[in-house]
């Protein structure tokens, strides 16, 4: 009797019974072998690095390091991995920034399991998979340019990788002193990030920095924003 191999999956997601209970749904299939749960983005990025499991569930919002940020590093270090977002936030900035990044996959916290159990087959197959929802959004807005499977391509790339970090710990509230102790790096270090940050934002304080990595999904705050 031929036995299926299960597809080795992580799961990167902050919130305890949501990850309690997506690896109770995957285990249950049978399909799919756990391998990881990382609780923070930044952890995300160390497991993926050890684990390097098929398919990894990412959330978008984390602390430390929010979901763009570490499918980046991820990807960074392994071209190959295929990432599946898996968030609560799927308005059309959220779903092109990351597709830019490189993501295979992105469905809504509340799509079937149906549906998240076909996307992690199909990404795990070598195909993309986008929720039905926001594959008609995006393909029916004719003014944006795309890629050959119907994305959007974006520009969105402005900041480095180390500004992205610094931006999100700097609105989470940590104080230059933390942010290089967190980075591993001088606090002249950071400030300098910080005022690159500020310049190429035209932002001038860090209410304004934490108003923007909230606006642009950076960070989550309990208030439900707009995005302009």
């Amino acid at each position: 009797m031929t036995t299926t191999k299960q597809i080795t999956v992580m799961l990167a997601e902050d919130h305890a019974i949501v990850r309690q209970g997506l690896c109770a749904l995957l285990n249950a299939d049978g399909s799919f072998k756990m391998v990881g749960e990382a609780r923070t983005g930044r952890e995300a990025v160390a497991m993926a690095r050890t684990l390097r499991p098929e398919v990894i569930l990412m959330d978008i919002a984390m602390p430390e390091l929010n979901g763009l940020e570490a499918t980046r590093q991820i990807l960074a270090a392994n071209p190959a991995a295929k990432v599946v977002i898996l968030s609560a936030h799927s308005d059309d900035i959220y779903v092109e920034r990351m597709n830019e990044a490189g993501v295979v996959g992105f469905l809504e916290k509340q799509t079937s399991a149906e549906i998240l159990t076909k996307a992690i087959r199909e990404v795990a197959a070598g195909r993309r998979f986008f929720s039905p929802s926001i594959m008609k959004r995006l393909r029916h807005d004719p003014d944006k340019p795309r890629d050959r499977e119907g994305m959007v391509k974006t520009n969105s790339g402005r900041l480095t990788s180390r500004e992205s970090e610094v931006l999100q710990l700097v609105a989470e509230g940590l104080a230059n002193k933390q942010v290089a102790s967190q980075l591993g790096i001088s606090i002249k270090t950071v400030e300098k990030h910080r005022q690159h940050l500020m310049d190429k934002l035209n932002i001038h304080d860090t209410a304004g920095l934490t108003r923007y990595a909230i606006s642009s999904g950076v960070i989550e705050n309990v208030v439900q924003l707009t995005i302009i």
